[in-house]
């Protein structure tokens, strides 16, 4: 390379493949969104692990102070407090890069993200359901196996999945999408 030339770096999803080798870009580009999937889990994942401990926190202490004996409003307030919290640490770090902008759009990704929590809850409340009620597996250990075993993977599964396709996507994403289509 001389003096005068610049040396530039192209993301692997922007390599034009040619004759010398496509099937080399693409694994490159196959592996950089891996990489990039990666992440996002590591990053969901932690932040999911942050909100379960706030809303343990916050139903304790809802318990142990005004609501007391009110076990279920407690509850109430607890997941709408790391439902909010998941979805501001979520839209900033884990699809920062995803995410929309504008008012109008992040009302559209802060009601889709609501429901989403709230498929996700359903799912393990199901799976709860079906244990307990019609598997008759009545005991704590069984209770907490179903819904907070199975049912938070199940519902966390979904909940990863339904963020990154239908949530945090901008409206040029959901554009080029459909063009595509």
């Amino acid at each position: 390379m001389t003096s005068t030339e610049t040396l530039v770096v192209v993301p692997p999803t922007q390599v034009t493949p040619d004759a010398a080798g496509p099937a080399k870009r693409t694994r490159g580009a196959r592996s950089w969104r891996l990489v990039v999937a990666g992440r996002q889990l590591l990053s969901f994942g932690s932040i999911g692990a942050l909100c379960f401990l706030i809303d343990l926190g916050v139903y304790n202490l809802l318990r142990l102070t005004v609501l007391d004996d009110q076990p279920i409003a407690a509850k109430v307030g607890s997941a709408v407090v790391s439902t909010a919290v998941a979805w501001v640490l979520n839209r900033l770090i884990t699809f920062r890069s995803e995410r929309t902008t504008g008012r109008r759009e992040t009302v559209r990704e802060g009601v889709l993200f609501a429901v989403t929590n709230l498929i996700g809850l359903g799912i393990a409340a199901v799976c709860l359901f079906v244990s307990h009620y019609l598997l008759g597996f009545t005991s704590t250990l069984a209770d907490n196996v179903a819904g907070n075993g199975v049912g938070l993977v199940l519902g966390t599964a979904f909940r990863f999945a339904a963020y990154k396709t239908l949530v945090f996507r901008s409206p040029d994403a959901r554009r080029t999408k459909e063009h595509a289509a």
